[in-house]
C-alpha cells in the first residue's frame, strides 16, 4: 500500500489553491474547476469544492471544519523559507520556527480555512536518519 494523497474540500477553491501555490511555489495542476493537484515527490495535496461531495453521495465532508489533522511539508531551511513566506502566513501564524524535542525545526500557520499546516526540516541527526532511511 502506498499513501498518495490527501485532498481538503473547501467553500473557496481558488483562494485555498493560490494560498498553496504562494507558500510551496508549485503550480497547482486544474483538472476542472473544483478540482486541483500540488504534486511532491512524496504525496499530492489534491484540493475540491465543496461541489466535488455531489460525486460521494453529497454532504460528507465539511470544509473548514478540520480539528484534529495537520498537513505537513518537508522543506530544506525552515528558517529560510519562512523568510520568504512570512508576509503570506503572518497573520494565522501559530509557532514560529521551533526546533521540536524529536530533531525536527519546525513552522506552523493556518490556511485560509483554517487547516493547520505545518512546514519542518530535520536538524539532528537522529531525525535525519529517521526521514530518509
Amino acid at each position: 500500500m502506498n499513501f498518495a494523497s490527501i485532498r481538503l474540500i473547501t467553500d473557496d477553491i481558488k483562494r485555498l489553491v493560490c494560498f498553496y501555490e504562494q507558500v510551496t511555489g508549485i503550480a497547482p495542476t486544474w483538472y476542472t474547476e473544483d478540482f486541483a493537484e500540488f504534486v511532491t515527490p512524496g504525496c499530492t495535496l489534491a484540493i475540491g469544492s465543496t461541489r466535488t461531495l455531489m460525486l460521494f453521495g453529497g454532504d460528507i465532508a465539511r470544509p473548514a471544519a478540520n480539528q484534529s489533522a495537520i498537513i505537513e511539508f518537508r522543506v530544506n531551511d525552515v528558517d529560510e523559507t519562512f523568510g520568504i513566506i512570512e508576509d503570506i502566513v503572518k497573520s494565522t501564524l501559530v509557532q514560529e520556527p521551533t526546533t521540536m524535542p524529536w530533531g525536527n525545526r519546525s513552522l506552523l500557520f493556518r490556511d485560509p480555512d483554517g487547516n493547520l499546516v505545518n512546514f519542518f526540516a530535520p536538524v539532528t541527526a537522529e531525525a535525519t536518519r529517521k526521514l530518509d532511511g
